[in-house]
């Protein structure tokens, strides 16, 4: 071999090498793309229709129990809720953005809208569960119509499906005058301008929250005025938005060096994974109102915060205070672990990664995600893409919850398209 030949041999092996890398990056990345596929069988197995007031309407199953996925019914409850349909309307609304949406997929949405409508109550509010007899439950603690979770979620839920089913006139005349009832018992009943504070394990919280400190509900309040506010351009309502994007800021904890890190808290002193929507519902309203803000406190939590959780371990909730101008742990939950707690983060980074194109936050999203696939304390994999089910749960080092309700499945979902949408 002459020197021009291995002149050549060395400047081609750098290229071949890097070659070699980039197929197997591939290979790794088609790999997880087929794992994190967006199946939506088991949601068809939890979704049923029925006939409400005479019209088309569809519930889900809340629960779904292994080893064979039977239906199952809280006694005190019922077998569907406000709760999980308006979860399944937010995921079917992206879902229909995607290239595999059809026809029917639409027309399951509008059904699902047709169940959310027929729950509320007379009061303007909703009820959350219903019966197998399909009368609706009215007075179980967790169904009564008031101001709280199933509330909020479909007012969220019904904004979100709006621009969707808007051609259908009918249709979005009773969204609309179901949110406009809605919403004014919300500015009704939150005093969101009164500006007053409590204290509590030396910390100060904003009241003007739902159930007086809900940083959590306020977060998925402030998601669904914002789409009604985006839609009907309607003044009064950015008072509220603004009120419940600085309640939310007043609630996070911690610095960038200083435990918790920017956490936002769920309500007083409590941090929960689940529903944990706050960084989230801060970018949106922070990037509509060009409110910087926003932004960097939702960033905050995002680049310090969740890093923080994969390095250290993930949590179900813990309990702070404040001594001294520091914050400690007094009491940690972790577990059980579910798809709720990890989809609002997936959610929160990709939306970082939108607005500012930096590499790190699709790097974490990744990291977060790759929770489903089973990295996680339990080393097993939540999520199956040849069933579409995900389990409801991990419940010790080494135990995972194998049923696949509605929650988990929803939430997976809606994880699973987001990604799809960020261009993982």
């Amino acid at each position: 071999m002459n020197k021009q030949s291995i002149i050549k041999i060395c400047l081609l092996f750098p290229l071949l090498l890097m070659l070699q890398s980039c197929a197997t990056t591939a290979k790794k990345s088609l790999q997880k793309d087929t794992d994190l596929a967006i199946n939506l069988n088991h949601f068809q197995h939890l979704y049923k229709e029925v006939e409400l007031d005479g019209k088309k309407a569809a519930i889900v199953h809340i629960y779904s129990e292994y080893p064979d996925y039977h239906y199952a019914i809280e006694p005190s409850e019922g077998f569907s809720c406000v709760d999980d349909v308006a979860r399944a309307i937010i995921m079917l609304s992206a879902y229909h953005k995607t290239d595999t949406a059809t026809k029917e997929t639409l027309q399951q949405l509008k059904k699902m809208l047709e169940f959310v409508l027929f729950m509320q109550n007379k009061n303007g509010y909703f009820n959350n569960f219903i019966w197998n007899d399909l009368s609706i439950n009215t007075t179980y603690k967790t169904s009564v119509a008031e101001l709280n979770w199933w509330s909020l979620r479909a007012l969220w839920a019904l904004e979100t499906a709006y621009p969707i089913v808007e051609k259908d006139k009918m249709l979005a005349s009773r969204i609309h005058r179901a949110t406009e009832r809605l919403i004014k018992n919300i500015q009704r009943d939150l005093p969101v301008n009164d500006g007053k504070m409590d204290t509590s394990e030396g910390m100060d919280n904003p009241t003007w929250l739902p159930q007086k400190y809900a940083g959590d509900q306020a977060a998925i309040l402030l998601l669904g005025l914002l789409a009604n506010y985006q839609r009907t351009h309607e003044e009064s309502l950015k008072e509220e938005i603004h009120a419940l994007a600085e309640g939310i800021m007043l609630m996070q904890r911690g610095s960038v060096e200083a435990y918790p890190y920017g956490a936002f808290m769920s309500w007083e002193n409590l941090w929960h994974a689940w529903g944990n929507n706050q960084a989230y519902a801060l970018l949106k309203t922070g990037q509509f109102f060009n409110n910087q803000t926003y932004i960097d406190s939702a960033l905050k939590e995002i680049d310090h915060f969740y890093p923080y959780l994969l390095k250290n371990g993930f949590a179900e909730a813990f309990w702070i205070k404040q001594e001294n101008g520091q914050y400690q742990e007094i009491k940690r939950n972790e577990f059980p672990q579910i798809a709720y707690g990890i989809r609002p983060m997936v959610w929160a980074t990709l939306e970082a990664w939108k607005i500012t194109k930096k590499g790190k936050y699709d790097n974490l999203a990744k990291e977060l995600s790759a929770w489903l696939l089973g990295q996680n304390i339990a080393k097993t994999r939540m999520y199956d893409a040849s069933t579409g089910r995900c389990h409801d749960g991990i419940i010790s080092t080494t135990a995972v919850n194998k049923n696949a309700g509605a929650e988990s499945t929803i939430e997976c979902l809606l994880t699973l398209i987001k990604i799809q949408e960020g261009g993982m």
